[in-house]
């Protein structure tokens, strides 16, 4: 859909790694992660995500290597989530054979390290999952000539294996504190009666509330200790910090009061009971937090797993990447389409919804276009694969959501400042209310509000609030085909005032077909279009395009041409049978002395019914009008007055003489029109109005409006559901209508809304508790049960998000 300005584009040199962080406990983790990656030489941009725990990162590869950067998160004291795999070789001869294929192999995106044994005939291979896939360490292999198939089961889906794996090592955790610290509730109901007058019923030995303690210390909370020792070790201070600094304070108090026998209060229950109640928000909030991704899951659960393929004249059903570009596939009604291609043979209807969230099936033909992961409604057919695997429609809609949901809104980099410094600011109001209370109340009361102001404090639910909310949002997006190439973007459209539409594509189809044929001199109304769709087949414009079907329609046999010459936003020119032939406007006409002044009245006629009339001469001579009619969607005119409502400006904008122009602005409601722009001149238009001080939104086809579409505050491209061409735009709408615009504004107004919400109840959760515990009204246990609550609260917010539903 053409090119981007400089400030959209990465360079050629360009590459980008996806990485699956592990250790991440809070956003200082994900804000210092991404400061020392920035430090790598070669890097260009680092984004660390705390809600995905993904870093995305590009980098030039002459400079940096993905290894330098996995070494630098390790270096910060996380890690770095890699996959291994055996593969059983088939087809080595010789020791070249190994060479060639370890080659191979550690040339695939996403290897970080790949050897051959040729005695055991295997390789073993290292990889970072996301970046790449077992299928394609396989291709890589067959394309080099030799076979491979994987040892044992490797189902290549490694984030959901390792999110699964996290989950259940939480819950196990989680029911270990729970049953070791039911002990110390009764105890505590115990001694809460015993206060009040009822007599105690249950009080333990110093050395029993040791021994349960103990196991949910260093068991329950031992990777906070690890996440702590890390994070201090990579020079920074995050959520473990806090929980280790607190607890730790309480049990070994604790633990020193029973080894010397004063007989003073112990605190083992409140160290216990708060690293389970951390634990179990932990918990919550992995499972919360899968759910905030289940666009991912559901895009890539509507892939098919086999394809029924012709070779050699017989049906095979073979694993879906075995599929190559060519092959020939029969697809029968219910059937899922494997891959993207072109029906050979056959007709039917097909369901999209999953690319365009229309529930309306369409209509297909030979010749046309279909799309992986879309439904075969109606009737059988054949098609040719033109584009598998990663090329694939629903693979770059995947890759697209991803990418968006790993990037930052620019709402939270205020977030990002905060984080990098809330931890050590709360380790000061921790030691000062230590110090002061100690000097007002003694020893215990300061130790207990210093351990309450610890473990109150959660950074995790201000990093959570924005990118989880980001996550929801693009998913809908998708879902609905609304496709957000970034979290700037999607922040940035709920502030649009003005919507810019460009005419043929957007507003109307795109399909004009001849209504007209005014002859002058002796030709006759077909020779014209002959003649005509002749100097037309050359180009790509719709309106060409409409004169050659219009001859095709009729039978007309194009004749041979040459020097054919498109002029933008005047027409084109071409010689037929040596005789040059214009096709365009008056301008076109006026440069090259033809006289048109018979022509005017009957042109202008013709306009008025918003037809676009185009002049053609035959060797200086006025030779026809052909008027060509482009109908309007039926869509246009209800999602222009849904803009209104909004009180969002609307502007239409073409090449189209004024006349043409605004007979089809009338017709959709659009009161403000720019006609008779050329395609070069449409971004500058676009940047006077942002130079009024208008937020605007550019709407066009992607192809001649992508200037345009760059300049514009959002861009937005129109999409044909066949090719997910999303560089040309800030966001893509794969409906093909204009109601899309009204949804991608009000899903940004919503997300941001939640974006908001979430981040005054992170922020007044801190600013209130923290001072609560610090003058000594907030028991730990209270904190730690309301820290736990915070984020978990954070993102259940953002997932009533996903009851957004687009207008129709």
């Amino acid at each position: 859909m053409g090119a981007q300005s400089n400030a959209k584009v990465q360079p050629e040199s360009a590459e980008n790694v996806s990485l699956n962080i592990t250790g991440m406990t809070c956003a200082a983790c994900a804000t210092r992660i991404e400061k020392n990656i920035a430090k790598v030489p070669g890097i260009q941009k680092a984004n660390v995500n705390l809600a995905t725990e993904k870093a995305s990162v590009t980098y030039n590869p002459s400079e940096a290597s993905v290894e330098d950067i996995i070494a630098k998160v390790k270096k910060t004291g996380y890690g770095v989530q890699e996959e291994k795999v055996k593969l059983n070789l088939i087809g080595m001869t010789c020791a070249a054979c190994a060479t060639r294929i370890e080659k191979v192999l550690n040339k695939v995106e996403g290897v970080t390290s790949a050897t051959v044994n040729l005695a055991t005939e295997k390789a073993n291979v290292e990889f970072i999952p996301g970046n790449t896939h077992v299928d394609q360490l396989i291709a890589a292999v067959k394309k080099a000539g030799y076979d491979a198939k994987t040892i044992g089961d490797a189902d290549g889906d490694y984030e959901r294996s390792a999110r699964e794996k996290a989950y259940k090592t939480q819950k196990t955790k989680f029911t270990v504190g729970a049953v070791l610290s039911f002990f110390f509730l009764v105890q505590m109901v115990s001694d809460f009666a015993m206060e009040y007058g009822n007599g105690g019923f249950f009080h333990m030995n110093p050395w029993v509330q040791f021994l349960l303690a103990t196991p949910v210390q260093f068991y329950v909370g031992g990777h906070y200790y690890r996440d702590a020792y890390n994070a201090v070790r990579g020079g920074s201070a995050n959520m473990a910090v806090l929980v280790v600094l607190g607890t730790s304070a309480a049990y070994f108090y604790s633990l020193i009061v029973t080894i010397m026998g004063t007989g003073q209060f112990l605190y083992y229950e409140a160290a216990a009971i708060v690293m389970t109640l951390i634990v179990l928000g932990k918990l919550l909030e992995t499972r919360a937090k899968g759910q905030t991704s289940e666009a991912i899951k559901t895009l890539m659960g509507l892939q098919a797993k086999t394809a029924r393929v012709i070779r050699d004249g017989e049906e095979m059903d073979i694993p879906l990447e075995e599929v190559v570009t060519g092959d020939v596939i029969f697809v029968r009604s219910g059937e899922k389409i494997p891959v993207d291609g072109e029906i050979i043979e056959g007709s039917t209807t097909v369901d999209e919804s999953m690319l365009t969230g229309e529930s309306m099936p369409v209509n297909k033909k030979t010749g046309d276009t279909v799309i992986g992961a879309t439904v075969n409604k109606h009737g059988s057919f054949t098609f040719k694969a033109t584009k598998v695997g990663k090329d694939t429609a629903l693979s770059q809609i995947v890759k697209l959501v991803e990418e968006a949901q790993g990037s930052k809104a620019p709402i939270q980099h205020l977030v990002d400042k905060i984080s990098g410094v809330f931890v050590p600011i709360v380790i000061v109001i921790a030691l000062a209310t230590f110090g002061i209370t100690f000097f007002l109340a003694g020893f215990t009361p300061a130790l207990v509000s210093a351990i309450a102001v610890l473990v109150i404090a959660c950074p995790c639910a201000l990093g959570l609030a924005t990118p989880t909310a980001v996550m929801v949002g693009t998913g809908k997006g998708a879902e609905n085909g609304l496709l957000i190439k970034g979290a700037e973007h999607l922040q940035k459209s709920q502030r649009v005032t003005t919507v810019v539409l460009d005419k043929t594509g957007t507003i109307t189809k795109g399909e004009p077909n001849v209504t007209d044929i005014v002859t002058y001199g002796n030709y006759s109304e077909d020779e014209l279009l002959q003649l005509a769709a002749t100097a037309e087949k050359g180009s790509e414009h719709p309106l060409g395009e409409a004169i050659v079907k219009g001859a095709k329609d009729k039978g007309l046999q194009l004749q041979d041409s040459k020097n054919f010459n498109a002029i933008p936003g005047h027409g084109i020119q071409v010689e037929i049978n040596d005789q040059l032939v214009l096709i365009g406007n008056k301008k076109l006409m006026a440069k090259n002395n033809v006289e048109i002044n018979d022509a005017l009245s009957r042109m202008e006629e013709l306009e008025g019914e918003g037809k676009t009339a185009m002049l053609m001469a035959v060797e200086g001579s006025l030779a026809s009008i052909i008027a060509v009619a482009d109908t309007v969607k039926e869509t246009s005119a209800e999602a222009i007055k849904r803009l209104k409502q909004m009180d969002i400006e609307v502007i239409m904008i073409t090449g189209d003489n004024r006349l043409t122009a605004e007979a089809i602005a009338k017709q959709v409601g659009v009161d403000r029109v720019l006609a008779e722009v050329l395609p070069e001149d449409k971004s500058a238009e676009v940047e006077k109005l942002k130079q009024e001080g208008k937020v605007v939104a550019m709407v066009g086809d992607g192809i001649n409006d992508a200037p345009a579409l760059a300049a514009a505050d959002v861009g937005i491209a129109i999409g044909t559901g066949t090719d997910v061409a999303i560089e040309a735009a800030d966001i893509t709408l794969m409906r093909g209508d204009l109601t899309g615009i009204v949804d991608i504004i009000s899903l940004s107004k919503t997300t941001m809304r939640k974006i908001r919400q979430n981040l005054f109840w992170a922020f007044a959760y801190n600013v209130i508790l923290i001072p609560v515990a610090a003058i000594g009204l907030l028991n730990p246990i209270l904190a730690g049960g309301a820290m736990a609550f915070s984020s978990v609260s954070v993102v259940g917010n953002t997932l009533f998000l996903r009851r957004w539903k687009p207008v129709r």
